[in-house]
């Protein structure tokens, strides 16, 4: 099954689409796969507790600060549910017990899982530390020059710099 991007004007739409993209590429590569290790104790519900917890997640990257916005900002989007696997949202009640009721057995698997996570898809872990990894900041907000070697334009709030007249 694939997934089509692009403007319409149907009712159907999500104000979340490149996180729904994020979701689908995660479901194609399974990304998240190691999560199905955190088990429940409580038997097969139609939501798996390694299912809330990727609900989780997804509401901490739709910029939900606190759970209870789980039903105002994601309950409705039923295609960015669909984007990562899902028929739909929990409400947050639910998500909330979930993260209430993990033991300590629960917290060691998460920690395991996001360590695999981790493992697979770090590009930090293939670099040669044996050398040193150069990250360069600019932070003054002078202009450079389009020719610049990886120069991009960026935001800076507050006053510009004025170049020297000279």
């Amino acid at each position: 099954m694939g997934i089509e991007f692009g403007l319409t004007t149907g009712s159907f739409n999500t104000k979340y689409g490149p996180l729904a993209a994020l979701g689908w590429q995660f479901q194609v590569r399974e990304r998240l796969k190691p999560m199905e290790k955190v088990q429940d104790e409580a038997g097969n519900p139609e939501f798996s507790l390694a299912d809330k917890l990727i609900q989780v997640l997804i509401s901490i990257m739709a910029n939900c600060e606190y759970i209870c916005e789980v039903n105002s900002r994601l309950r409705s989007e039923r295609l960015l549910a669909q984007a990562w696997g899902f028929d739909r949202y929990l409400e947050q009640s639910s998500l909330a017990l979930a993260l209430n009721r993990l033991s300590r057995t629960n917290l060691s698997q998460l920690g395991q899982a996001v360590q695999a996570i981790w493992s697979e898809n770090s590009r930090a872990l293939g670099h040669d530390w044996r050398g040193l990894l150069w990250l360069d900041l600019d932070l003054s907000g002078l202009l450079c020059g389009k020719e610049a070697e990886g120069s991009e334009k960026g935001y800076f709030s507050g006053k510009k710099m004025l170049l020297d007249a000279n």
